[in-house]
C-alpha cells in the first residue's frame, strides 16, 4: 500500500523517476506525474484505467511557468488569471509542441491551472517540469477529497500520497476556454461560480457543458463521479424503505429511516454541500441499500456544479 506523509523530497524523488504521487489541491486529490514525460503520463492513464481520449490538466506554480507550454494567453484570460489564480479554475489555451499529445488527447489546446494548496505549490516550485494530475480515483468513480480516499482506491497502484488534509472546495475546477478575444466558454462547471466569473468577462459567457466522448476539456464524460450503489435523482417510487436510502440537500426525507440518509448541508449552505459532496457519494456505498434517491440542490452559484456532478453520478 502507498505511504501517506508530507515528505516533499520523497515525492520529488519518485516524480523524477517517472513514478506517480498523489497530491492535494483545494478541489480534490490528484494523481500526479511529470507532464512532459510520456512514460509518466501513460502510467496515469493506466493507474486510473482512464480512456486515452480524456485529456489531462497540467498544474504549475506560477503563470511564468506556462512559458513554453502555451502558445499565447488572451488578454481576457490574463484578467481572469489575476483574479482567480491560484484557485479552482482551469484554462484551455493553445499548446506548444513541448506538451505531449497524450496529455491533450490530440487536441491543440492544453488545460492548465495553478492549484491553491500550500503543500502542492511548494512541490511544484521545487520541480523543473509541470505536473499532469487528474483526480486520484479509478476512472468514473467518485473523486477523492482526503488522503485516505486515495489510499482506499489507488493505494496498491502508487507509492506515495502527499497528505494535505481535507480538500477545501471539494469539487473539481471550473474549466473555461476563449473562442474569441473577449468571449469565454465554460466547458465544465466547478469550484468557481458562473456569477463570479461573469463579473470579469467583458464579452459573452457561454456555457457548453454537455458531455461528449471526445473533447478538448478534461472530465467531460457522461457517466462520472458514480458510487457503486444505484443513484436515482427524484422521489422514490418503491415503498420498501428498508432497502433504499436518500441523498438530500438540507432536510431528511420524512419516510426513509434517517440512518439510511445523508445530508449535504443541514444549514442549507451550497459551499458546505460542495465540500461534502464526494465524501457523501462514497458513503452511499456503506448504507447497506440497493438504491439511493437523491435530489438536486438550488441551481445557482456552486449549486450548478453540484447538480452537474449529481446528474452524471446517476447516469
Amino acid at each position: 500500500m502507498a505511504l501517506i506523509g508530507t515528505d516533499l523530497e520523497k515525492a520529488i524523488s519518485l516524480l523524477n523517476a517517472d513514478r506517480l504521487v498523489s497530491i492535494p489541491t483545494e478541489t480534490v486529490y490528484g494523481l500526479a506525474g511529470n507532464a512532459l514525460s510520456e512514460k509518466a503520463v501513460l502510467k496515469i492513464y493506466e493507474a486510473k484505467e482512464r480512456p486515452r481520449f480524456n485529456p489531462l490538466i497540467i498544474h504549475v506554480s506560477h503563470i511564468d511557468r506556462l512559458k513554453g507550454l502555451v502558445a499565447e494567453i488572451p488578454e481576457t484570460a490574463k484578467v481572469i488569471i489575476e483574479k482567480f489564480w491560484p484557485g479552482p479554475l482551469t484554462l484551455l489555451l493553445p499548446k506548444t509542441d513541448l506538451v505531449p499529445d497524450i496529455i491533450t488527447a490530440g487536441s491543440p489546446y492544453v488545460a492548465v491551472r495553478i492549484p491553491k494548496h500550500p503543500l502542492t505549490l511548494a512541490l511544484l516550485e521545487k520541480l523543473d517540469y509541470p505536473l499532469a494530475a487528474p483526480s486520484a480515483n479509478p476512472s468514473g468513480y467518485v473523486s477523492p477529497t482526503t488522503a485516505q480516499h486515495v489510499q482506499d482506491q489507488l493505494g496498491e497502484k502508487i507509492e506515495y500520497i502527499l497528505n494535505g488534509g481535507t480538500c477545501e472546495v471539494g469539487i473539481e475546477s471550473t474549466i473555461i476556454g476563449f473562442p474569441s478575444e473577449k468571449d469565454v466558454r465554460v466547458y465544465r462547471l466547478g469550484g468557481i461560480a458562473l456569477e463570479d466569473l461573469q463579473a470579469y468577462v467583458q464579452g459573452e459567457l457561454m456555457v457548453n457543458t454537455k458531455a461528449v466522448q471526445n473533447t478538448d476539456a478534461p472530465g467531460m464524460l457522461e457517466s462520472h463521479y458514480a458510487p457503486t450503489v444505484k443513484l436515482i435523482i427524484g422521489e422514490p417510487n418503491n415503498l420498501n424503505y428498508e432497502r433504499i436510502g436518500a441523498l438530500r440537500f438540507s432536510t431528511y426525507h420524512p419516510e426513509i429511516p434517517r440512518d439510511k440518509q445523508i445530508i449535504l448541508s443541514k444549514n442549507g449552505s451550497l459551499k458546505e454541500a460542495a465540500l461534502n459532496l464526494f465524501a457523501s457519494l462514497r458513503l452511499l456505498d456503506t448504507l447497506g441499500v440497493n438504491t439511493v434517491y437523491g435530489e438536486y440542490v438550488p441551481d445557482y452559484g456552486l449549486g450548478k456544479a453540484i447538480n452537474d456532478r449529481l446528474r452524471r453520478a446517476s447516469f
